[in-house]
């Protein structure tokens, strides 16, 4: 937190998930103390905090993103924030009563074994993340679904949880991984189905079947933002991530 006196004006979070990676987020200055330098200083402090990482990443606004490149940050993919209005009925019931689960069972909240999801999601994700999976899926707020076969192996995953939005609150869906399209849209249907308002969910630009999903579901562009790296970009084939858990944390 950046303070001036008595009062916070600003704020940054420089997140450190292992060795070898971090990323920064929640970075802001109140209005009227933008073009001080505050926010520079609160930028130093972040980026000193994780400078000994090979890779850190980030989320840029559009207007943003020379500012990080100065800084040594690359352009890596568009990131985009979907929406869609959720009416809360049972509208998608005839769709998933059609999908072939292939064997696969679709299980809820505290009936999914962790062991199982926290597996899935570090061969998916640049960095293993136990703990902040072990917080962000128990939290009571919201729902989990997974997919798992008779084996025990998860297939996909995803959670929906509320948010406050500018105006009112609404709902936004991630992390979200499946194995195929298919799978993706089976969990996004299941997740959409039950709850009702504005819902969102932001998508990794490296993943090419993303579109065509989420046209199918009604989902309409919101906005864009822009994936950065400083240091060697992780090696991660993102064809299995259809939602990013939150854009502040990577």
């Amino acid at each position: 937190m950046g303070w001036l006196g008595n009062t916070p004006i600003g704020c940054i979070a420089g997140v450190r998930y292992n060795a070898s990676y971090g990323f920064i987020g929640l970075f802001l200055v109140i209005p009227d103390q933008r073009g001080n330098g505050y926010g520079v200083e609160l930028w130093k402090h972040a980026l000193n905090h994780l400078i000994d990482l090979p890779c850190i990443g980030l989320e840029a606004a559009l207007d943003r993103v020379s500012d990080y490149s100065q800084w040594g940050f690359k352009h890596s993919s568009v990131t985009t924030r979907w929406q869609c209005i959720g009416n809360g009925d049972s509208s998608f019931n005839f769709i998933t009563e059609h999908i072939d689960l292939e064997g696969l069972m679709i299980l809820e909240d505290k009936d999914i074994p962790s062991n199982v999801v926290q597996s899935y999601d570090a061969m998916r994700e640049p960095s293993p993340r136990p703990h902040f999976l072990a917080d962000w899926l128990n939290h009571p707020a919201g729902k989990v679904l997974a997919l798992v076969d008779a084996n025990g192996r998860c297939h996909g995953f995803g959670r929906i949880r509320p948010c406050l939005l500018k105006e009112g609150e609404g709902w936004r869906i991630g992390p979200l991984l499946a194995d195929t399209p298919k799978l993706a849209g089976l969990l996004l249907i299941h997740l959409l189905r039950k709850h009702s308002g504005v819902i969102l969910l932001d998508t990794p630009g490296l993943n090419p079947f993303v579109k065509a999903l989420l046209d199918t579901l009604g989902f309409e562009k919101l906005s864009n933002t822009i994936r950065m790296y400083k240091g060697d970009q992780p090696p991660i084939n993102m064809h299995d991530v259809y939602g990013l858990a939150c854009l502040e944390l990577g």
